[in-house]
């Protein structure tokens, strides 16, 4: 992993911990909460833990290839990075430092809309772009994102759909978390920039400042505007139901992505990789779909691809690298990542990723304790 990281650092969990020690307790929080209970936040770790692959013998895995396109961007492997707010509320250079690895490590990035850099500076990186759209209440302003992530070279556009409002994200308010002030959302300007840095009920500033900028109004023939005004594919993230996936596949999506949001959502929502299968069989084989919550291991990504997944999107691992170490850091998480994923396909019999999609898994409820 470079001299720059301990050799104790052997698994995504131990960049956990010990980005853990770099932030203070209510940063820590507002990255790994969840909402409520955070029953939806616990169930994406148990969703995987209760799966099961059964492994192919004897199969020549002499030669490995991890390749594959997402989005209809080419891929070193099935993993893009997920669109999370503020990097740099961990790590001076934030987006920058990501960006950096995701080139090296040969995947996209997500760049969220409510990034800390604009994406016209993470575009200098070089790295495979991919941008989110929250829908705003001034469509003009979202009209202007568009434009600039188009004009920036982004190569998909990723409209997140499970935010009519922001999740009750109770650490959060008990911290009273807002940003700090060298921190602020670099899209916008003058109270739409810098509104999360302050909350006037005492609670959490981020909900706030969601709850003023986003537009619960969203529907299905918005995403049909947006295909309209975008020749870029659009994938659509925050779907769960097979109805909704339809749906998205018939207002004009590319891709779809299976997510509660990391449990930060609808506390109780059923994590991605359940309803994966039966997602697919709803939308058929021809439709990309991504999941996302909790992909902690390579072997992580071998069970969504035997699930019927294209690929996930990882997130929380992402900071955590960041934190530990900057671009350095994310490339260790991302590589860490390739070398677990490589070995767990040759382990189960699978050279491609199209061997692994034809993999068989199982459940059970009788999976032992996860470090996850």
């Amino acid at each position: 992993m470079g001299s720059e990281l301990p050799d104790r650092l052997q698994c995504l969990a131990d960049f956990a911990d010990r980005a853990q020690k770099t932030m203070s307790a209510a940063t820590w929080d507002f990255v790994s909460g969840g909402s409520g209970t955070e029953r939806s936040l616990a169930a994406n770790r148990n969703a995987f833990d209760n799966l099961f692959l059964i492994p192919r013998m004897l199969r020549d895995v002499s030669q490995i290839s991890t390749a594959t396109r997402l989005a209809g961007t080419s891929a070193s492997l099935p993993v893009a990075i997920a669109p999370m707010a503020y990097h740099s509320l961990v790590h001076p250079e934030g987006e920058l430092a990501t960006a950096r690895a995701a080139k090296v490590a040969g995947v996209p990035f997500t760049v969220a809309m409510l990034s800390g850099t604009p994406i016209e500076q993470i575009s200098e990186s070089g790295a495979d772009l991919w941008f989110q759209l929250y829908w705003l209440r001034d469509r003009g302003a979202t009209a202007e994102l568009l434009r600039r992530a188009e004009a920036a070279g982004c190569r998909a556009i990723v409209l997140t759909v499970d935010v009519p409002r922001l999740g009750r994200r109770l650490r959060d308010h008990r911290n009273g978390f807002a940003l700090p002030g060298n921190v602020y959302a670099a899209h916008f300007r003058g109270d739409a920039a810098v509104g999360a840095q302050r909350s006037s009920t005492g609670g959490s500033a981020v909900a706030t400042h969601t709850t003023e900028m986003f537009d619960p109004a969203l529907d299905w023939s918005d995403v049909e505007w947006l295909r309209q005004r975008t020749e870029l594919p659009i994938v659509v993230k925050g779907i769960l139901a097979r109805e909704d996936a339809a749906m998205a596949v018939r207002s004009g999506a590319d891709a779809i992505v299976l997510s509660n949001h990391g449990g930060r959502q609808l506390d109780g929502a059923v994590p991605g990789i359940t309803v994966l299968p039966e997602v697919r069989a709803a939308v058929g084989d021809d439709v990309e779909l991504l999941v996302d919550g909790s992909v902690r291991t390579g072997t992580d990504v071998l069970k969504a691809l035997a699930s019927g997944a294209d690929g996930v999107l990882l997130g929380r691992p992402i900071l955590h690298g960041l934190a530990v170490s900057g671009e350095a850091g994310v490339g260790a998480v991302l590589a860490l990542l390739r070398e677990e994923f490589e070995t767990d396909l040759a382990l189960s019999g699978c050279r491609t990723i199209r061997d692994a999609a034809r993999l068989r898994i199982t459940s059970s409820t009788a999976a032992g304790h996860s470090p996850y």
